[in-house]
């Protein structure tokens, strides 16, 4: 069980740049976002894509590790 779990957190940070990526913060007139608009996109962004590698949402500290992972990329 320890392995599975291991396995499916390695997986996650592999993927964690695939994701950031996906999250381009714009604004609706196409401008970039800045400041608390642009840190609340992304934070709701990452949480939409924490996803272990089998594609069932993460949740407790996995979800966590994930979204800070995903905000710093």
């Amino acid at each position: 069980m320890k392995v599975l779990s291991v396995l499916a957190v390695l997986g996650m940070f592999a993927a964690g740049p695939a994701f950031a990526q996906s999250c381009n913060a714009v604004s609706a007139d196409g401008k970039p976002l800045a400041g608390a608009a642009k840190a609340s996109f992304m934070k709701k962004c990452c949480e939409d894509h924490a996803k272990s590698a089998d594609g069932k949402p993460l949740a407790g500290a996995a979800k966590k590790s994930s979204v800070d992972k995903c905000m710093k990329g």
